[in-house]
């Protein structure tokens, strides 16, 4: 009965030494005799007892690591406190187990150099503006020298740059003088736009002021040409009818009748104002031929009535 118990014992141990189940996203280095032998891939593995033992389980997951915060000193000698995270994962089981005694300590200690080298060729100002670059910067010298370690580095990501308190109180001097000045500025266009603004209004205003005068002045010019044309195309039509009433039988001595009053009524008026001089012309035998002339068409006149 003890034998059987041993012998199952011994059977367990077997069982439990020969076979390994791997998690997903996980690789483990099996060792034989010490030496390296295999990578075990997820899923059911079995090992040979006493022979091969698990020396080494790597996690193939991205893995966020803290950066320590550092002081980093730039390319115009001013220190910056800069802390960031890096993102890596493994790649290779067998260097990460051989390659570094602890690649996390490595790439930890890597990306600090690496950050210090490249702050250093950037001033002050760049550093804040060429994030960006300095990400890319330090993963590509990480990852040169990670791939003996079996790691690949993705990311490296800068949480925070401190600058000395110094520093930030004359940015903050810098950046409230540039936004007075911008204020300055966009105050400076605003009037001039107003200015702009009243020029142009008042320049359209006399424009269409002078248009409308100058149509006043077109439609009263035509005004006054259509009254000239309309009172010479009266005139016309009366005089065009005088004639007409000329060429008719009668009509000369009629022209005669009116010119001979029009002369007797004259030299009444003249006679009847006691202080004017009446000069009578030298040859009244025509004024006479013209009052008898007068006085012979009146008595005509009365016979016909």
């Amino acid at each position: 009965m003890e034998i059987a118990i041993l012998l199952f014992i011994i059977a367990v141990i077997f069982i439990t030494r020969s076979i390994k189940v791997v998690p997903q996203q996980n690789a483990w280095v099996v060792e034989r005799l010490g030496k390296y032998h295999s990578s075990l891939a997820p899923g059911l593995n079995f090992l040979v007892p006493f022979v091969d033992k698990v020396a080494y389980k790597h996690s193939l997951k991205e893995i966020p690591l803290d950066v320590p915060s550092q002081v980093c000193i730039t390319r115009d000698n001013t220190q910056l406190q800069v802390d960031g995270i890096l993102y890596f994962q493994v790649t290779d089981p067998m260097r990460a187990s051989y390659g570094s005694s602890n690649y996390i300590v490595a790439v930890t200690q890597l990306a600090q150099t690496s950050l210090r080298s490249v702050i250093g060729k950037l001033e002050l100002d760049k550093t804040f503006e060429e994030r960006d670059v300095i990400n890319a910067q330090v993963v590509s010298a990480i990852d040169e020298a990670a791939l003996n370690w079996g790691v690949k580095v993705l990311r490296y990501e800068i949480k925070d740059l401190t600058p000395p308190e110094a520093i930030l109180r004359a940015m903050q001097s810098q950046i409230t003088a540039e936004r007075e000045k911008r204020a300055l500025i966009a105050a400076s266009e605003g009037r001039r736009q107003e200015q702009i603004n009243i020029a142009t209004g008042e320049r359209e205003a006399f424009i269409a002021r002078s248009e409308g005068e100058k149509q006043a002045e077109i439609n009263n010019a035509q005004g006054e040409a259509a009254a000239i044309l309309a009172v010479a195309e009266a005139n016309a039509e009366a005089i065009r009818k005088v004639a007409e009433a000329i060429r008719q039988p009668g009509g000369q001595e009629a022209v005669q009748l009116k010119v001979a009053e029009k002369a007797v009524e004259a030299y009444g008026k003249v006679a009847a104002d006691a202080t004017t001089t009446l000069i009578v012309p030298s040859n009244m035998t025509e004024v006479s031929a013209l009052i008898t002339s007068a006085m012979k068409m009146v008595g005509v006149g009365k016979t016909n009535a």
